[in-house]
C-alpha cells in the first residue's frame, strides 16, 4: 500500500494523496532560448512526461519564463539556486512550482520572502535536499548520513509551517541507494508531505538506468513516492521512458505496451534478440496498454506468456503468433514481426 500523503497541485496535475505517480524530467536546453526549450518540452510531453523542470540560473532565464510558461503543454517547475530573487521573478512569470535547495538559497529571511510569494499564488515548493548540500552543523552532528538529510528537510519544513505554508513536496536525494532509501523511510514516519523520488547523479544512460531502477524500485515497492525523476546523463526523453518503464514494471502505472521476452539459451532457433528489438521498435508507441511477448521456444511460450495480450513463440525458422495464450497461426521467421504488428492493429481496431 502507498504511504498516504497530502496533495498539492502543480498546475492541473495532482501530486500525493493517492494520485497517479507522475513522471518528471528536466530540460537540458538553455532556458534563455525560450524557443529551443519549448521545443524540447513539447517532445517530452509527447513522450509521456507529466511535469517539466527548467533551470533558472540568471535574470535572463527568469525573463524567458514569461513567454515560455504560457506556451508550455506541461506544468513548469523553476529550478532555483543561490539567488532568491530568481524565485520571486519566476513566480511572477507564472511557474507552477518551485524547486529550492534551502541550504544554498541564503538567509532565512530570503527563504521567507519566497514562501510568502508562493503562498499568495498558491504555488507549491519542493524542498530539495541532496546529501551534498546538508548544512555544516548537521554534518558535524550526524555525518554524511540519512539522518542529516532528514533533519535538514525538517528544519526547512518547520520554517514553511510557521508561515502556515503546507503546499510542500520533499526530496531527499543521494547518489547512494541505501542512504536515499533510509532517508525517505525515516521522513515518511515524521511527516505526510508528498515526496519526489530520485537517485541523484545516477550516471549514463545504461548504468544510470540500472541504478535508478534499483533505487526507485526499492522505494516504490515500499509504498513511498508520489512523483519521480530518473536522473540520467542522456537525452531527457530517455529519463521519461525509463520512468515509465519502472512504474509499468511495478504495476503502478502504464503508458503504452509492456514487452516481455525470453533470455537467450541453447534452445532458441530463431533470431530472438533481433526479433524482440524489432517488435519493441515498431510497437513502442502503440497506444494501448497491452502486454506483448516474444518467446524463444515452445518450452516458454505461449504457456509461460499466456497472460500476454499478443505474442510470438519461436520454432526452427518459424514461429507461432498467439493471442491471450491461444495460437492463431504459424508464420515463417522473416514474417513474424509483420504478423504480430498486424494482430496488434486488429486489436486496436476492436477497442
Amino acid at each position: 500500500m502507498r504511504h498516504l500523503t497530502r496533495q498539492v497541485m502543480v498546475g492541473d496535475v495532482p501530486i500525493g494523496a493517492g494520485a497517479p505517480i507522475t513522471v518528471q524530467s528536466m530540460t537540458n536546453t538553455d532556458t534563455r532560448n525560450a524557443l529551443a526549450t519549448l521545443t524540447q518540452i513539447e517532445a517530452l510531453a509527447s513522450a509521456g512526461c507529466d511535469i517539466v523542470r527548467v533551470a533558472v540560473p540568471d535574470e535572463e532565464a527568469a525573463e524567458a519564463l514569461f513567454s515560455l510558461v504560457p506556451q508550455s503543454p506541461l506544468p513548469v517547475v523553476a529550478d532555483i539556486h543561490f539567488d532568491h530573487r530568481l524565485a520571486l521573478r519566476s513566480l511572477e512569470a507564472g511557474v507552477h512550482k518551485l524547486r529550492l535547495n534551502p541550504g544554498n538559497i541564503g538567509s532565512e529571511q530570503k527563504v521567507l520572502e519566497v514562501v510568502k510569494a508562493a503562498q499568495e499564488r498558491q504555488v507549491p515548493i519542493r524542498i530539495g535536499v541532496n546529501s551534498g548540500s546538508v548544512s555544516a552543523p548537521l554534518l558535524k552532528k550526524y555525518g554524511r548520513t540519512a539522518e542529516a538529510m532528514v533533519e535538514s528537510a525538517l528544519e526547512h519544513i518547520a520554517i514553511f509551517e510557521r508561515l502556515n505554508f503546507y503546499d510542500i513536496v520533499v526530496s531527499l536525494k543521494s547518489t547512494e541507494i541505501d542512504m536515499t532509501v533510509q532517508a525517505y523511510e525515516k521522513l515518511s514516519k515524521r511527516v505526510s508531505y508528498p515526496t519526489h523520488l530520485g537517485i541523484t547523479e545516477a550516471g549514463t544512460k545504461w548504468f544510470g538506468t540500472v541504478k535508478s531502477a534499483a533505487g526507485l524500485g526499492a522505494l516504490l515497492s515500499r509504498g513511498l513516492g508520489d512523483t519521480l525523476r530518473v536522473s540520467l546523463t542522456a537525452d531527457p526523453i530517455e529519463e521519461v521512458k525509463v520512468g515509465w518503464a519502472i512504474l509499468s514494471s511495478l504495476g503502478l502505472r502504464q503508458r503504452g505496451p509492456i514487452f516481455i521476452s525470453c533470455p537467450t539459451c541453447g534452445r532458441t532457433e530463431i533470431d530472438l534478440e533481433g526479433i524482440a528489438a524489432e517488435v519493441e521498435k515498431r510497437l513502442g508507441d502503440f497506444p494501448l496498454p497491452i502486454t506483448i511477448a516474444v518467446m524463444g521456444c515452445v518450452v516458454n511460450g505461449p504457456g509461460e506468456a499466456k497472460s500476454a495480450d499478443l505474442g510470438i513463440t519461436g520454432g526452427k525458422g518459424v514461429g507461432l503468433i498467439f493471442r491471450h495464450g491461444q495460437i492463431l497461426r504459424k508464420v515463417p521467421e522473416d514474417e513474424l514481426v509483420d504478423a504480430l504488428v498486424l494482430e496488434a492493429n486488429k486489436l486496436l481496431a476492436e477497442r
